[in-house]
């Protein structure tokens, strides 16, 4: 296996850390870390499972770890969350059962769907999380309608909108934002930008030097996060998200990261990106980062790490396990939840 390069270390001592996060730093970021590593197994085992026929489509997220994680542990019940393609781990992390994503993935007759959305399209009703979404930037206008109605029945919570770089160019983008800086919506826009919209490079479908400064034109202040940083972005959405359910209006965060992966199992990235981008890659993993961090303060021993590491693969693989001998949906599930009244309505001439 090649060695891998040296990692871009986090910006912080140990003052830093007890000033942001308080003498409890170590847990909270050990809590970062375990769920990171299992999205990490959760990739690798589900791109394996693809390989061999036995799930369908599977679009992973290796390298954007740090903004669903932090997302998941500084968002509250009330929140709302429009997914893009790859923030499974936030549901998860947010409360949604590892065995039901995985009967997902399966297509069983345990998946909540019961087989009928599409593959690594996961919704989770319980945890306000909203069907992933392939279709590019419509996931943004509902959050915009979700936040607005919580303004409207004077909800808590704000709405989140997660979506790639190449959405910033979508016309949802421009709908969605216009209309939540005009009427001061709760809602927190963020753009997952690694660099890639499927082979498309940012800088060939965006003017502008970084995207947050796309919210300047609609009223909504703009900014740039490491998105490879979990405590960055966990200080930036922890402000925007206050700031939301303040009342002071929406929030565009840019959370600029690595993709590590092809942009999906259908995908062969080496068509089209440069020879060295893995190697940039693997030096701002997000993973890799935060262990190095725990590592150099004490707080992630080898006995340690390699529990954490062991935890994850056990869980993963016990959720696989149970989807596996569920069985396929029956047929009689077709018309379920098709019908209000749970039959079909009386034919008219």
């Amino acid at each position: 296996m090649p060695e891998l390069p040296p990692v871009e270390p986090l910006p912080y001592a140990l003052a830093d850390l007890e000033h942001r996060l308080g003498k409890g730093w170590s847990d909270r970021l050990l809590t970062a870390y375990r769920w990171m590593i299992l999205g990490r197994v959760l990739d690798r085992r589900m791109l394996g499972l693809q390989r061999q026929g036995r799930i369908g489509f599977y679009g992973p997220a290796t390298g954007q770890e740090a903004v669903s994680v932090g997302a998941g542990l500084v968002t509250v019940p009330d929140d709302w969350i429009a997914p893009g393609l790859r923030e499974q781990l936030l549901a998860l992390v947010r409360g949604h059962p590892l065995p039901a994503y995985l009967h997902h993935l399966f297509a069983d007759d345990l998946d909540p769907s019961r087989g009928r959305q599409m593959p690594c399209h996961p919704s989770a009703r319980e945890v306000h999380y909203l069907s992933m979404s392939s279709v590019i930037g419509t996931q943004i206008t509902h959050a915009v309608g979700i936040g607005f109605a919580l303004r409207r029945r004077r909800a808590p919570g704000a709405a989140l909108a997660f979506f790639g770089d190449g959405a910033t160019s979508s016309n949802d983008f421009h709908a969605g934002l216009n209309f939540a800086g005009v009427w001061k919506v709760p809602v927190v826009f963020c753009c997952t930008n690694n660099q890639w919209a499927i082979s498309m490079p940012v800088e060939r479908q965006s003017a502008v030097a970084e995207l947050a400064e796309k919210g300047r034109g609609y009223g909504i202040p703009g900014r740039r996060v490491d998105g490879t940083d979990v405590l960055a972005v966990m200080g930036a959405l922890s402000e925007a998200l206050e700031a939301a359910r303040s009342g002071n209006g929406p929030r565009l965060l840019e959370f600029v990261l690595y993709r590590m992966t092809a942009h999906s199992s259908s995908d062969d990235p080496t068509r089209y990106q440069a020879s060295d981008w893995m190697t940039r890659a693997q030096a701002h993993d997000p993973v890799r980062r935060l262990e190095h961090l725990l590592e150099s303060l004490g707080a992630l021993p080898p006995a340690l790490k390699g529990s954490v590491e062991a935890d994850a693969d056990a869980a993963v693989r016990a959720a696989i396990a149970a989807a596996e001998s569920a069985p396929p949906p029956s047929p009689e599930s077709l018309t379920t939840d098709v019908w209000a009244s749970g039959s079909a309505p009386s034919a008219r001439g």
